[in-house]
């Protein structure tokens, strides 16, 4: 039977107009993301969309989105963190290498990026083989997002080759241990700037 995952990324937050690196380390909503989670949610009423289970990252960027989206109980799973980066942490993001970042940053005390997918892989598998799961939302990071994306781009004829946006939704269907991408939501925020 098919289920359906909906993994988004987190609001806009200080750190990312600030333009620092944001991994394992956190920065609160801006007033902007917090209206960007809401819109994300109200894109979920709208079309009907009821979710029988949430997750979070265990940052409290994804946490607080996630709570602007839908008023339901949530766990927070560590394995949807955001790309540990190591002493990169909190610095400019002008420092970062150029893409694709490969193991840049394990050398630095963070992750490699097969490590990265690997994490929210087994993480997202576990919770969508939960035999009452079928209509899932998970909040992440966009890394971590794109990460995942890149784990299933062989069995998906979605893509999207710029950067994920603040609270961009990815569908995914699930069925037979294989996610599928179906559609990416990327929402209109221009009446919110």
């Amino acid at each position: 039977m098919k289920k359906t995952l909906y993994l988004m990324r987190h609001g806009q937050t200080l750190f990312n107009v600030r333009r620092k690196v944001q991994g394992w380390c956190d920065s609160p909503l801006t007033e902007l993301g917090i209206n960007q989670a809401k819109i994300a949610g109200q894109y979920f009423k709208d079309n009907n969309i009821t979710f029988d289970h949430a997750y979070s990252s265990t940052s409290e960027r994804a946490c607080d989105t996630l709570e602007q989206v839908a008023d339901i109980p949530y766990v927070r799973v560590r394995g949807l963190k955001e790309w540990n980066f190591g002493r990169f942490e909190g610095e400019s993001e002008d420092l970062n290498p150029k893409l694709p970042y490969g193991d840049f940053f394990v050398q630095f005390g963070g992750e490699g990026e097969m490590e990265l997918r690997d994490r929210v892989s087994a993480a997202l598998l576990e919770i969508m083989n939960k035999e009452d799961h079928q209509i899932v939302l998970a909040v992440s990071h966009g890394a971590s997002c794109r990460s995942f994306m890149r784990k299933w781009a062989h069995t998906s004829d979605v893509d999207q080759k710029e950067r994920l946006g603040n609270c961009c939704i990815l569908k995914f269907e699930y069925e037979n241990n294989e996610f599928r991408l179906v559609e990416i939501i990327n929402h209109d925020f221009d009446k919110l700037i």
